[in-house]
C-alpha cells in the first residue's frame, strides 16, 4: 500500500484473523471500512472498525457500495468462507450474478482471483492480508510441544506429499494421517471437521498436515491455524501439527504455544 494511504477495505470471512488485521491496520493510522459475512464473520470485529456493512454471500454490490462510499481504493480479503455456503445461505444479487457467468469453475482460486479482479477493475486494488502482519507468519521448526519422533516425522512427510496433490486440484489444505495411512482428507467441510473425522477413524495419534496450495496467490486463501484448532485436535486426539513455513499463518501464536506442550501436541513449521 501507499506510505500516504489512509484507509484500508476489507472483505471478512470467518476466524479470528480480519479481527487481528483490523487491529493491526489501524495501530498503523489507517481506517478501516469492512463488508462482512453474515453467519461467518465475528460480531465482535464490528468493535474493531470504523464502519462495517453486514452482507449474506453474494451480496457483491452492497460490498462495492461500502467501499465507495468510503473512499477504499486498497482492500484485502480476511478469513474464510465456509464452501457449505455454496448450498445455504447463498443470495447472490445482480452484480455478484454477471460476475458468476465469467467464472470457469467455482474452484477457490478460480473465484478468488476472479473476485479480486472485479475489485480491481472497479479501481479497488487487492493486497496481501500478510502483509500488515508479518509476524503471524510460521517460521520453520519446532514451535511447541515435544520433538517428532521418526514415525511421527514419516507421517508428516506422506502428509506433505498429498497435501501438495490435493491443492493442485484446489480440494483443501488439510490431510490427516497415522503410521503411514491417509485417515481424511479436507473438503467442503473445512479443517476442524477433516481433523474430527481423522479422528474418528484412526483414533489417537494422528499427524494433521496444512500447506497452501501450489502457486498460491498470497493475497488470499493462506493456511491458518489457531488455538481452537490444538482443541479439536485434543477432541480428535491428534498430536502433531505441521505447518509449511513461511506460507502459513498461526492466530494467536502465544496461547498457541503455551497450550501445545500442555496437551501433549507438537507444532512444527516445514
Amino acid at each position: 500500500m501507499p506510505q500516504n494511504a489512509r484507509s484500508l477495505g476489507m472483505v471478512a470471512g470467518n476466524g479470528q484473523l480480519p479481527i487481528l488485521l483490523a487491529r493491526a491496520a489501524r495501530a498503523r493510522g489507517l481506517q478501516v471500512h469492512v463488508a462482512a459475512h453474515l453467519g461467518e464473520t465475528e460480531s465482535a470485529l464490528e468493535h474493531e472498525v470504523d464502519s462495517i456493512v453486514w452482507v449474506h454471500f453474494g451480496q457483491l454490490g452492497a460490498m462495492l457500495k461500502h467501499f465507495k462510499k468510503n473512499d477504499v481504493d486498497h482492500a484485502m480479503l480476511a478469513g474464510g468462507i465456509s464452501r457449505a455456503r455454496l448450498f445455504s445461505g447463498f443470495r447472490p444479487d445482480l452484480t455478484f450474478v454477471r460476475l458468476l457467468t465469467t467464472l470457469r469453475s467455482t474452484r477457490d482460486d478460480e473465484a478468488l482471483r476472479t473476485l479480486a479482479a472485479f475489485f480491481e477493475n472497479q479501481g479497488i486494488r487487492i493486497v496481501s492480508a500478510t502483509d500488515q502482519v508479518p509476524e503471524l507468519m510460521v517460521q520453520p521448526g519446532l514451535l511447541a510441544g515435544p520433538k517428532l519422533t521418526k514415525e511421527q516425522q514419516h507421517d508428516v512427510d506422506i502428509g506433505r506429499e498429498v497435501a501438495a496433490a490435493m491443492g493442485q486440484v484446489d480440494v483443501g489444505q488439510t490431510v490427516v494421517v497415522k503410521k503411514g495411512s491417509i485417515l481424511a482428507v479436507e473438503a467442503v467441510e473445512g479443517t476442524d471437521e477433516a481433523i474430527r473425522r481423522g479422528g474418528r477413524i484412526g483414533g489417537p495419534g494422528a499427524v494433521v498436515v496444512k500447506r497452501s496450495k501450489p502457486g498460491q496467490d498470497t493475497r488470499f486463501d493462506l493456511p491458518a491455524v489457531g488455538p481452537m484448532t490444538l482443541e479439536v485436535m485434543r477432541e480428535a486426539g491428534a498430536k502433531v501439527l505441521a505447518l509449511e513455513a513461511g506460507k502459513s499463518l498461526m492466530l494467536q501464536s502465544e496461547v498457541l504455544v503455551e497450550w501445545a506442550p500442555r496437551l501433549g501436541i507438537s507444532v512444527i513449521g516445514y
